[in-house]
């Protein structure tokens, strides 16, 4: 019984490892933590920000609006305007999961009968969320909307609490 809750600890601390905390950093794969982007023409983009397990949807929304304005300031861009947005559940599953069991048997020229008792505990930390937003950049004056950003304030809002 010791070696089994020493495995299953064991288990535990390596799954909880595993986990990615969200941070803003460009993803280094399709299932990473990070922002991606890929120019669609000059001065639209579509902006994804994957978020890690139990990372908050304002978190992930921000980390996202946040590289659209780094993209719109690298690019000579003064605004953005977010033409379309979508929050999703990143992968298949809530994250790594260690499960318990135990059973028993008869063996020998007898019949045999068996109980099974198992439990599994989520080491994930929540969901993963992913925000794809497609944003249409310009130079000038901020038009009115709720929906236009500009780059420079967005950036110095959101940028200290990276």
């Amino acid at each position: 019984m010791k070696r089994l809750l020493l495995t299953a600890a064991l288990c535990a601390g390596l799954s909880a490892c595993a986990s990615a905390p969200t941070v803003y950093t460009a993803a280094n794969g399709p299932e990473a933590v990070g922002f991606s982007s890929y120019r669609i023409e000059p001065g639209r983009y579509r902006v994804t920000f994957r978020g890690g397990p139990g990372g908050s949807p304002e978190q992930v929304s921000d980390y996202a609006l946040l590289r659209a304005a780094d993209i719109a300031l690298a690019d000579g861009y003064d605004w953005f305007r977010v033409s379309d947005r979508m929050m999703r559940q990143a992968g298949s599953n809530s994250g790594p999961r260690v499960s318990l069991g135990t059973g028993g048997g008869s063996y020998g020229r007898g019949g045999g009968v068996g109980i099974g008792l198992g439990a599994s505990f989520d080491l994930g930390g929540g969901p993963a969320l992913a925000q794809t937003i497609e944003v249409v950049m310009g130079k000038g004056e901020k038009p009115p909307g709720a929906d236009v950003y500009d780059a420079r304030g967005l950036r110095s809002a959101l940028g200290p609490r990276v």
